[in-house]
């Protein structure tokens, strides 16, 4: 199968040669070359010259031009292509060796963009994302390292107390349950952080049509012990739907959004959940009445370890929503958040209609 990819136009290039100004340029040097050998040959006419003598001139001549016409073309080359490749290739080997911070500079100096300067602009982009993904690596590292540290401390001080053999039966149920706890979010850390990894390498998703309508309501379902013990109001509408993607990643998104809001939302609160088509395109939002996020916490509530709200620390990692996000862009769907201090979060997820 033969597969034809159409380039699309850069509007950011604001200086392109000019065909006639270059068909112009061709057409002087050629004039100037033809005219020169033309008075050159007349010249030797009138004199009668020898005719050896005459291609002796003529190819003198041949080679001068070429001479001057190569110089001109190297000097062209060199300005437009070589040293701009020349400065590219230079800070790349410094890239690779660990250096983020080197830029390619400008080689024109009127600020106008060709393919060439776009080209400059595109390769230093690539570099600051480089820079970036090299920081969120550092702060993953640092991040895992220091959620992992949490619970095993917690683990091994408690554990220490126990083998006191003069430890009181209440206090030894005590700090097992103190433990089990403890264990549980490292295993609930570790699961999730082997979710993540697979789904960064994932790119290909298995898809089946099913009934998201009962999806949701399966996954309400599911929480609804925990529900019931914060005493949240549930609002559901949900119109019925059918949708062909991957079930078993979007059960993910769905548990994930609907915990987050029993967990943010206070006592007597509320969790809408609604579930409609709209344009060809399939709207699922889940909102809540709970504290909400300042302006800063949206910004980053899909980095991982991100938590704005530390008084629930406790009882999560920072990583349910990217991993939410990272299931959302492999079904190439859209989330948005909105949300603001004191009146609640809502999030919705716009998926097309297949």
């Amino acid at each position: 199968m033969k597969v034809e990819y159409e380039e699309q136009k850069d509007n950011r290039i604001n200086s392109r040669r000019s065909f006639v100004k270059e068909y112009l340029i061709v057409f002087a040097v050629v004039l100037w070359c033809c005219s020169g050998s033309v008075l050159i040959f007349n010249a030797q006419m009138q004199q009668n010259a020898d005719p050896w003598f005459m291609v002796l001139i003529g190819s003198s001549y041949v080679l001068f031009i070429g001479v001057v016409v190569y110089v001109g073309i190297k000097i062209l080359i060199r300005s437009s292509f070589t040293k701009p490749i020349h400065e590219i290739r230079k800070v790349a080997r410094k890239v690779a060796e660990g250096d983020f911070t080197v830029r390619v500079h400008s080689q024109r100096k009127d600020d106008k963009k060709d393919e060439v300067e776009i080209l400059i602009d595109d390769f230093n982009k690539m570099i600051e994302e480089l820079a970036s993904i090299e920081t969120l690596k550092g702060d993953f590292i640092t991040n895992i390292s220091h959620e992992i540290k949490t619970p095993l401390a917690v683990i091994q001080n408690y554990a220490s107390v126990m083998k006191k053999e003069s430890l009181p039966i209440d206090k030894r149920m005590e700090y097992t349950d103190t433990i089990l706890v403890a264990s549980k979010k490292l295993s609930t850390l570790v699961t999730t952080v082997l979710k993540l990894n697979k789904l960064d390498n994932q790119e290909i998703i298995k898809k089946n049509t099913y009934s998201l309508d009962e999806q949701l309501r399966c996954s309400i379902l599911a929480l609804e012990e925990k529900f019931e013990e914060k005493d949240v109001m549930l609002d559901v509408e949900l119109d019925e739907v059918m949708i062909t993607t991957d079930e078993n990643l979007m059960e993910m998104v769905w548990n994930n959004l609907l915990t987050n809001s029993i967990k943010f939302t206070e006592s007597k609160g509320t969790v809408r959940i609604k579930l409609k088509k709209e344009n060809g395109k399939i709207i699922v939002s889940i909102s809540d009445t709970g504290c909400g996020m300042s302006k800063k916490t949206v910004e980053h509530v899909f980095d991982r370890f991100y938590q704005g709200d530390t008084s629930h620390s406790s009882i999560g990692n920072g990583l349910g929503l990217s991993l939410v996000k990272r299931i959302i862009d492999l079904v190439e769907g859209k989330i948005n958040v909105d949300s603001e201090c004191g009146k609640g979060t809502e999030f919705t997820v716009i998926l097309t209609e297949n």
